[in-house]
């Protein structure tokens, strides 16, 4: 069976500058914060194996061109303008490696649409930790982000800068201009007024409210990656994969009756699935107050002991160390679970 490895590679570093906010300055280098699981083909000719490659070819001769003789040319609908490399990178000489915060925003402000991709700032050297831990610190305590702006691969994008856990975040964000207008996208906007019932406003709320709970991505899992994994692996191994039955959802009817139904049968649904993943957590935390309570009990009996009856229960007990511990250490080691008990080497 061939293994598909889902390792994290080598993190590349996409950009190193300086980050300035007011008069101090800090190198940074910019890390990619999100690695694809996405699996990459190749494209093969079907039935011999062999690779189809994309190659850069002279549209006029049919001839491969290599990469140097390969210039940037605008098309202005008559001619090309013709750009060579080294002129994107002289117009911008100083701000392909500056990374200024010319002021501080609450992201919560910020639509999502705006965002695009993440990457993690990250200081280059020990030496400018303190620098970087100020920032971070600083942007933490305010809630706010670092709106700046930076030249990468030849493209100046907006940025936002923020605190996240132990490290600097750097959002890129779309240009106002690159986010489409709704109301020209979808044509049939605004939508025409259709009267809403208290029962059936009231229904959807009560719906929303019974499928909320806390947000944790850890929850969440590519099925489709994992499918096309199994897929791989099972052609590789000569094996077949059995297909999904499962079918697309109906569209609801819009009828009054039926969506009440559906929205009533939806509620029922979303209590009885709430309720189902609420008992092993009630379970849980059940078995945790019970062992909480055992110890309360346990530390109260230990405290009346004198050093020596707890040397002769640690002595039974099997503690390793105890002949080295004060009394405190000694009740500390008995009240401890034993499969929490640091092993004997």
């Amino acid at each position: 069976m061939v293994v598909i490895s889902k390792e994290v590679g080598v993190v590349a570093v996409v950009w190193g500058g300086v980050l300035s906010f007011g008069l101090v300055t800090l190198p940074v280098q910019a890390l990619t914060a999100i690695e694809s699981h996405t699996m990459r083909f190749h494209q093969l000719q079907r039935g011999t194996g062999d690779r189809v490659r994309n190659n850069r070819v002279n549209e006029r001769t049919g001839e491969e061109v290599p990469l140097s003789e390969i210039v940037k040319g605008y098309d202005t609908g008559v001619d090309y303008v013709v750009v060579e490399p080294d002129e994107l990178d002289d117009i911008a000489p100083g701000r392909s490696k500056s990374l200024t915060i010319t002021g501080f925003a609450d992201l919560d402000q910020v639509n999502p649409i705006y965002f695009d991709s993440t990457y993690y700032l990250a200081p280059r050297g020990e030496e400018y930790a303190r620098v970087y831990m100020l920032l971070r610190e600083a942007m933490a305590l305010s809630g706010k982000a670092g709106i700046a702006t930076v030249v990468m691969h030849n493209k100046e994008y907006l940025v936002a800068v923020k605190a996240k856990d132990d490290v600097l975040v750097m959002h890129t964000l779309h240009w106002a201009d690159e986010v489409r207008d709704p109301y020209r996208q979808i044509p049939t906007l605004p939508l025409p007024q259709a009267p809403l019932t208290p029962s059936e406003l009231e229904g959807a709320v009560h719906l929303v409210e019974a499928m909320s709970h806390d947000w944790n991505p850890e929850q969440y899992r590519d099925d489709y990656a994992d499918r096309v994994r199994e897929l791989v692996e099972a052609k590789h191994s000569g094996g077949t994969v059995q297909a999904k039955t499962e079918a697309p959802p109906t569209p609801t009817s819009p009828e009054l009756a039926d969506l009440t139904a559906a929205l009533q049968a939806s509620v029922r649904r979303a209590e009885e699935r709430a309720t189902d993943d609420r008992k092993p957590a009630a379970a849980a935390r059940a078995d945790d107050e019970v062992a909480a309570k055992r110890r309360s009990g346990r530390t109260a009996e230990l405290e009346q002991m004198t050093k020596a009856e707890l040397y002769a229960h640690a002595t039974a007990a099997g503690i390793p160390g105890r002949s080295t511990m004060s009394r405190d250490e000694l009740m500390k080691a008995l009240s401890t679970p034993r499969r929490h008990r640091r092993r004997a080497s």
